[in-house]
């Protein structure tokens, strides 16, 4: 017998997992750097994870919300929020970033892996959302 999830039960799990999956590799993350003695807390490391945290929900919750009325235009709708997300990055970390003149790997990564975790956490549930079946009338 297949088992049939509602949309709360898919926003409930993507929630799961958005907290656990960047906590997990927030963790990883801090352990790698510690492992080659390097500086744990440098980069906005903290605030880019909370950031793309923050945004990873405002966008999924946008769709979630959005789901029956534009439909049709959901995969749109998500482009947008990765577009906010790279405006996020280039108006508030890219200037702190580049003030040496530099963008170090460990900047990069300090912004790239919590934002590539979240797409990937939004696009399974996002997925997982669009596939459900829909209610009868």
């Amino acid at each position: 017998m297949k088992k049939i999830h509602s949309a709360q039960k898919t926003a409930q799990h993507f929630f799961l997992q958005l907290i656990a999956g960047l906590g997990v590799v927030f963790l990883a993350h801090l352990f790698f750097l510690n492992a080659n003695h390097l500086p744990l807390f440098n980069d906005k490391i903290i605030a880019t994870y909370a950031t793309n945290l923050l945004l990873a929900v405002i966008i999924f919750l946008s769709l979630f919300f959005l789901r029956k009325k534009y439909n049709d235009q959901l995969g749109f709708l998500f482009l947008f929020g990765s577009f906010l997300k790279f405006a996020v990055f280039f108006i508030f970390f890219l200037p702190m970033y580049k003030a040496d003149g530099n963008i170090s790997r460990l900047e990069f990564f300090a912004f790239f892996v919590p934002y590539a975790v979240c797409l990937i956490i939004e696009t399974v549930s996002l997925i997982k959302l669009l596939n459900l079946p829909e209610k009868p009338a």
